[in-house]
Formats: structure tokens, C-alpha cells, sequence
């Protein structure tokens, strides 16, 4: 029996059916095969030697995508798997996904995994993709799996068998070489395609991420298609290390975590303080030009409200929870409840939409502490929150202007960024009706902003889909900062009305965004983006005045008083060093211009500065220096 394929070119032909998908590529376009990893049949990724038993429809999954690069990814980490248990005898394994820029691993094992294990591992993994062993995928019963696994002392694996829903009857193993892995697939053909790996590092982790199950070890490592994307990558790793947000967090006196206050808690130190106040005056005055209308809700509020709400049912695994005169309280993880209520405080009209409840809410999550990273995950956090009620009508121009905003200030502060629509997740609250028409809003008002983007499908929030704004640092990662989310749900569960031109109540819709997200994430991100070396108008710390010798000191106070006066963030090292000491010392601290005082300065009353590359500028009067930098900044915000 014939079966008609149709190919990317939309060119149709008829091949036997159980063809496989590669053969079927081969003959279509051979050129193809060695970047094609993997395919989807009917819109489902498959492996290239799956067999094709009806018509199909035929797309490439080339390996330099970021569909390719997970599927060759993933591939790597069942190859790593084998390799640890063939050196590391007795060593169970559970899970191992590609993640962003890799893949991981978790095992149960008797001794600790070091860096120099890694030798051994990876000489492992090079014997096995020399043999190039074909990866080959076998379904089987829900109980011949959970036997064979069984058997060979995979708990971990049984666990996980056990715990699929009940209608579940068939999974699918992949087997290369003597390694046997649960897994839904696809991978690439064989393990001879893998020409470039490294693995990078051992952590802890949780079975399953709950601290109350068993402590795992965790070997991360990265994949590339060839070995100079690797070396492209590793270079990229070690300058990250240069410019870790934490490092440079102690190095620049920004912030601290301190085990005593408790994980994932930031303590500012005043010029992390300056910078993050820096950041929050410009977002206020921005949004006041831009019709928002600043608010304030508290920190907790009742449980009742939270299950009205939603994410008592949905959230609470992430909140934390009070009593107070045995009244139960939830401690705020998101701002929108207090914003609701200040719209319900009063009758609205059709005239007055949309209004736009601007807060900096501090919120409380509650984060495992194996996912805590300094600044960019804590457990209290500040987002630039805001929430806007409107009419439908009024719906596509406000998250343009949204859109707008997000571009205008990425710009301000030196980002690119990338762009994703999240649609419907599992687990989430609201009609078919209402989830399609705020994905529909979102989606046109991409369109009509003739900004480009990428679906992420099922990674909306619970209570409705959402535009991701993904900025790109220095070294082109991606950070998630702003956000736009379309919601019919809340309104609803919260019975908010408005008058519309026909006298009747109609009901809201609500935008929940950020612009920058959370200003502590934000921060981390700006200080690795920066290296540290802010720009003038986002300087702790703008300019220092340094004194050649004490003789020099009364002139150099008047100098840095000047400064002060004039708004400008100086410190003055007056210390009795040589000038060389402290020319590094706020070299190191990053700082833009250096103002050195000697006989000349003090003689002519003026000032030489040098800016942080080096530059040396010409002598001038304090007061030149004072109009340079307020221009810098001027043309930078």
C-alpha cells in the first residue's frame, strides 16, 4: 500500500507505507540527512527511523535549531548516563532533559562525583559514540516496563512509571548499545552524529525537586553540533564567570545574601541601594507620563481572597502563610488582589477605562533553595507591577502601548531582546472562549506592532496566556524580564463592572505587566551586562576625587563639595596612599571619571579627569566637568 508524503517544498510523491521518515527525507532531498536530527510527522517530532504507516505531512528538524539542539542534547545526556554507569558501577539514574544551554543528569550514588571524574566519563562517552550505537526506540506495556526496570534496580525509573495517569498502558523505552532509558523521545539516529560535548559541573538536587525526597547528584554538560559552536560557548562560560552578578555584587559593595537572614533574602548595601533607587525614579516618572496612577496594597491579605482569587487552589505551593487573631493570612506573592479591590471601590464608567494601577510591590515566593541564584531568583523580590482594566475595545491599543514602553525602555538601558506568545497551560482556571480571545488580543497586537516572535505553547500563567519580552546581555543570554498578561478570568471571579455608553454593566478586561520585571533580577542582569562598569546616569557612584598629597586636601573638599551640590554621586579618597593605590582602587570599583588633585589643579582651580577606559581628559573648571556629565546622562535617559 502507497501512502502520500508531503515535504516541506510542499512537493508530494507516493512511497510504501513503513518507509521510514529518514528514508523518506533521503529521497526527497538526500543534501538534507546529515543536519536533519530529527522530524515531525503531522506537526508530532519523531525519529528519523520511525515508520511512516499513513499519509504525512513532513518538516525537518535541523540540528542548529533550538528544537535540534534539544533533541541532540538530550541524545548526549542517555550517552553520558551510560557512560557513568559502565564507570561508576552501581549508579542509578532518574532524570536527564536538555535544558537551555545543555543538559543534566541526576544519579544515586554511594560516593561523591568530583570534576576529576569527568575525564574518565567523557573518555566513556567517546567510546560510545565512536561504536555508533543506533538509538532505537521500543514500546512496550506499562508492566513489562515496570519489570524490566525492576530488574535492574531502577527504583527511579519504576517511580516514575508508576506515577503516569492510570489510562496510560503503553510507554516507550530507547535503548543504545547495553543502556536502557524511559523516555518519550525523539533522539537522533545514533550516537555517531555527536561530535562536540563537555560536561561542566556536579551539584545537589532533590529527587524531583521536593527536599524531603533524597538528595541526587546532578551532572550538568552542553552539547554543540560541532566543535567550534562548543569553544564559541566555553568562551562565553568563562567570561560569565568574570562577570557573575555575585562576585561583582562583594567586589563592588552592592548587596549581600547572608545565611543568617535566610536564603534567597537580599541585604542592600548603600550603593546597591543608590543603584536600585536610580532604576525606581526613572520607572515612576516614566509611567506618570504615560497616564499611570500609582497605588499601594499591604502585604498580606486574607486567605479567603486568595482562594476567591485562584491561587490558593493554583499557587499556594509558592506562598507563604500567616495567622493573625486566628484569622489566615497569605503573604503576597503577586500584586494584582489589592489593585481589584481599589477598582471595586467605586462605581466605574466606560469614560473613565482604562485605568492603569501602577505599584513597586514587594512580593514573597516561596522558591526551593536549589533553584536560589542571587539576585536573579530570591524569595523576596520588587516588580514593577502594574494592572490594566479596560474595555475590550480599548484591549489592542493598550498592549501596544505596553509594547511600546517595553521597547522604549530596553532601549533606555542598552538590551536587546527576543519576543514569545505563551498560550494555555494544564493547570489553569477560565472558559475555551475567554483563553482564545486574550491569546487572539495578544497575538494581534504583536502583529500590528509588526513585532516578530515565537510561540511557547502551554507556559501561559494559570489564569491566562502571556507576551514574554526575553532581553539579551552582553554575552547574547536570554533573561526574562517583561511581561504582558491578558486576563478575562480575575474580573470575572471578582465581579468587576463597569457602566458602558449603554447604561448597562459590562465586565473589564485586565493587563497584568512588567516592564522590567523584578527590579532585583533586573539588577542582576544589568550588573553581568555591565561587567559592573554601569554606564554614568546608572553609576552608584559617578565620579571620585583623589588627592595627590595632603596639601592638596582643602582644595579637593571644595572640589568634591561642588559636585555634591550639583547632584553628581561622588565619593572622595583622601586616604594618606600613593596616587597609584588609589587610581586602582577605583579602577576596581568600576568608576566612570577619576578627578586627580595635584599642585596644577589646586593652583588653577580646576580638575583633570580620567575616565574609566583610560581616556584622559583636558583640564577644566569644576563647573565644565559638572555640565559634561549632566549631558552624558541626558542623552542616555
Amino acid at each position: 500500500m502507497d501512502i502520500k508524503v508531503t515535504f516541506p517544498d510542499k512537493k508530494e510523491v507516493l512511497l510504501p507505507a513503513g518507509t521510514t521518515v529518514g528514508d523518506a527525507i533521503e529521497a526527497w532531498r538526500k543534501e538534507m540527512i546529515p543536519a536533519t536530527v530529527a522530524a515531525k510527522v503531522n506537526g508530532v517530532s519523531v525519529d528519523l527511523n520511525s515508520a511512516l504507516l499513513g499519509d504525512a505531512a513532513i518538516s525537518l528538524i535541523d540540528i542548529k535549531t533550538k528544537e535540534g539542539l534539544a533533541v541532540l542534547r538530550h541524545s548526549i545526556s542517555h550517552v553520558m548516563a551510560q557512560a557513568v554507569q559502565d564507570v561508576f558501577p552501581g549508579a542509578k539514574v532518574s532524570i536527564g532533559p536538555s535544558i537551555e544551554d545543555g543538559f543534566y543528569y541526576d544519579f544515586e550514588y554511594k560516593d561523591s562525583f568530583t570534576r576529576e571524574d569527568f575525564a574518565k566519563i567523557e573518555e566513556r562517552m567517546k567510546e560510545i559514540i565512536a561504536a555508533n550505537y543506533p538509538f532505537i526506540r521500543e514500546e512496550v506495556s506499562r508492566r513489562q516496563a515496570v519489570k524490566l526496570f525492576e530488574e535492574r534496580g531502577e527504583n527511579y525509573k519504576v517511580e516514575l512509571i508508576n506515577d503516569l495517569p492510570t489510562d496510560v498502558d503503553i510507554v516507550s523505552l530507547y535503548k543504545q548499545g547495553n543502556y536502557i532509558d524511559l523516555c518519550r523521545g525523539p533522539h537522533i539516529p545514533s550516537t555517531g552524529i555527536i561530535k562536540a560535548f563537555k560536561l561542566l559541573s556536579v551539584a545537589g538536587a532533590y529527587w524531583r525537586g521536593d527536599e524531603r525526597n533524597k538528595m541526587l547528584q546532578r551532572i550538568y554538560g552542553t552539547g554543540f553540533p560541532d566543535d567550534a559552536a562548543l569553544a564559541d560557548y566555553l568562551i562565553l562560560q568563562e567570561e560569565a564567570k568574570k562577570r557573575d552578578h555575585r562576585r561583582l555584587g562583594r567586589e563592588l559593595d552592592l548587596f549581600q545574601i547572608n545565611e543568617e537572614a535566610g536564603p534567597g533574602l537580599v541585604i542592600f548595601h548603600p550603593k546597591g541601594m543608590l543603584l536600585r533607587y536610580i532604576i525606581e525614579e526613572w520607572e515612576r516618572k516614566e509611567h506618570l507620563k504615560r497616564g499611570y496612577d500609582m497605588v499601594m496594597g499591604p502585604q498580606i491579605l486574607k486567605v479567603d481572597l486568595w482562594k476567591k482569587s485562584g491561587h490558593f487552589d493554583h499557587y499556594r505551593e509558592n506562598m507563604y502563610f500567616t495567622e493573625v487573631e486566628e484569622q489566615a493570612y497569605g503573604i503576597k506573592p503577586m500584586n494584582c488582589l489589592s489593585h481589584m479591590l481599589i477598582y471595586k471601590s467605586k462605581i466605574r464608567s466606560y469614560r473613565d477605562l482604562p485605568l492603569r494601577f501602577f505599584e513597586l510591590g514587594t512580593v514573597h515566593r516561596h522558591e526551593k533553595t536549589g533553584v536560589l541564584h542571587g539576585l536573579l531568583r530570591a524569595r523576596q523580590f520588587t516588580q514593577d507591577d502594574a494592572h490594566i482594566l479596560c474595555t475590550p475595545e480599548q484591549l489592542n491599543s493598550e498592549i501596544r502601548k505596553i509594547a511600546d514602553f517595553v521597547n522604549y525602555a530596553m532601549g533606555i538601558f542598552g538590551f536587546e531582546y527576543d519576543v514569545e506568545l505563551s498560550t494555555r497551560p494544564e493547570n489553569s482556571i477560565g472558559s475555551d472562549q475567554d483563553w482564545e480571545l486574550a491569546t487572539s488580543a495578544l497575538e494581534n497586537a504583536l502583529k500590528d506592532n509588526k513585532i516578530p516572535y515565537e510561540i511557547n505553547a502551554g507556559d501561559g500563567a494559570f489564569y491566562g496566556p502571556k507576551i514574554d519580552f526575553k532581553l539579551k546581555d552582553a554575552l547574547k543570554r536570554k533573561w526574562q524580564c517583561a511581561t504582558i498578561q491578558c486576563d478575562f478570568t480575575l474580573p470575572e471571579r471578582f465581579e468587576l463592572s463597569y457602566i458602558g455608553a449603554d447604561g448597562e454593566k459590562h465586565r473589564p478586561v485586565m493587563l497584568h505587566r512588567v516592564i522590567l520585571g523584578a527590579i532585583e533580577r533586573f539588577m542582576g542582569v544589568l550588573i553581568e551586562h555591565y561587567a559592573g562598569a554601569f554606564p554614568v546616569w546608572l553609576a552608584p557612584t559617578q565620579c571620585v576625587v583623589l588627592t595627590v598629597t595632603d596639601k592638596h586636601l582643602a582644595y579637593a573638599q571644595s572640589v568634591y563639595d561642588k559636585l555634591i551640590v550639583a547632584g553628581l554621586r561622588c565619593e572622595k579618597y583622601f586616604e594618606n596612599e600613593k596616587l597609584g593605590y588609589k587610581v586602582r582602587q577605583a579602577q576596581m570599583q568600576k568608576i566612570p571619571y577619576m578627578l586627580v588633585i595635584g599642585d596644577k589643579e589646586a593652583a588653577n582651580e580646576t580638575v583633570s579627569p580620567r575616565a574609566r577606559d583610560g581616556e584622559k581628559l583636558d583640564a577644566m573648571p569644576v563647573n565644565k566637568f559638572i555640565e559634561l556629565v549632566h549631558d552624558i546622562c541626558a542623552k542616555n535617559k
